[in-house]
């Protein structure tokens, strides 16, 4: 197995690659152009929000929306802790450098244009939002990928799970305006997906054992990047319930494309006897997670007609 280190500077020249092919797929934007600004208005200091207020279009949204808009900003909000964990595991130089200022300064554009979006439209309670957002940064926690095998995996089904929940949002929020800021958020997210997604798969045949083994530590202890926000329980709960990102969502959206079709961790050949004993725990593990999903959904869809 290869180091981190060694890994690192196995792959230099893939990275530049993939960087270059990301700046040329990217589409310069301006979250000014796409936040609805005549909708705002001033607020006097210590004045109570209510849903009533909310413009968005015409249309209604319930507490699951406005569970997914919070946690959706107050994610990419936490932007300093990601930067951080990400040049520590690749590096300040060099392509590895570059790669994660660009991504850097691209993700704090997406929490410009959500919050701008989020003001402007009173979509949800403003304090509420800033007290979570005051209370996350300052807890600073966040997933912590231990070397650049794990974070390869660990970020390429991340950014995908962002992309999703952003997306979703979007389609659910009824907003024509909204909808425009969740897409060009997802499509950037899309395009850090498949840098890391392609990095990754070089990294397999670079290293396969160690590969093996970061997917299972990171798939089977996946957490999203929102567990610092308070009440994350109670907002994740509400999100999965509408269908916004749950189980079924994570495995079949997530899992079954990357790690079996993309990566095709089930046909690798010539793994070391710990790799190997690895593939069997996360094949396992992703045969558990359809069960599991299958029956969360089962159960949501009897209740569904009943609350109706």
């Amino acid at each position: 197995m290869l180091t981190p280190t060694a890994l690192l500077c196995e792959l230099e020249t893939t990275a530049g690659r993939l960087l270059d092919r990301h700046l040329a797929a990217s589409k310069e934007w301006f979250p000014h152009e796409l936040v609805p600004y005549s909708r705002g208005r001033d607020a006097r200091p210590g004045q109570a929000w209510s849903p009533d207020e909310a413009d968005l279009g015409g249309a209604v949204i319930g507490e699951a929306i406005r569970s997914a808009l919070l946690v959706n900003l107050l994610t990419e909000d936490n932007l300093p802790y990601y930067f951080r964990s990400v040049e520590r595991m690749f590096g300040p130089d060099g392509a590895w450098g570059t790669w994660v200022r660009r991504w850097t300064a691209e993700e704090g554009r997406h929490a410009m244009a959500i919050y701008g979006y989020l003001m402007t439209t009173r979509a949800i309670d403003p304090v509420e939002l800033e007290r979570s957002r005051m209370a996350q940064v300052s807890g600073g926690v966040t997933p912590d990928p231990p070397t650049a095998h794990d974070g390869f995996v660990y970020l390429t089904l991340q950014e995908l799970a962002t992309r999703i929940a952003h997306r979703t949002t979007g389609q659910m929020l009824g907003d024509t305006a909204g909808y425009e800021v969740m897409m060009r958020v997802a499509a950037d997210e899309n395009l850090h997906h498949l840098f890391y997604r392609d990095m990754a798969s070089a990294a397999l045949e670079a290293d396969p054992d160690g590969m093996v083994l970061a997917m299972e530590r990171q798939v089977t202890e996946f957490a999203m990047p929102g567990v610092g926000i308070p009440d994350f329980a109670r907002h994740a709960a509400a999100i999965a319930r509408a269908g916004i990102y749950d189980l079924m969502v994570h495995y079949e959206q997530i899992l079954l494309p990357v790690v079996v079709r993309q990566w095709r961790v089930d046909q690798l050949e010539g793994l070391g006897a710990d790799a190997e004993a690895a593939r069997d725990r996360l094949m396992a593990h992703l045969a558990r997670c359809e069960r599991v999903a299958r029956r969360m959904a089962d159960r949501r869809e009897a209740v569904l007609p009943a609350a109706v």
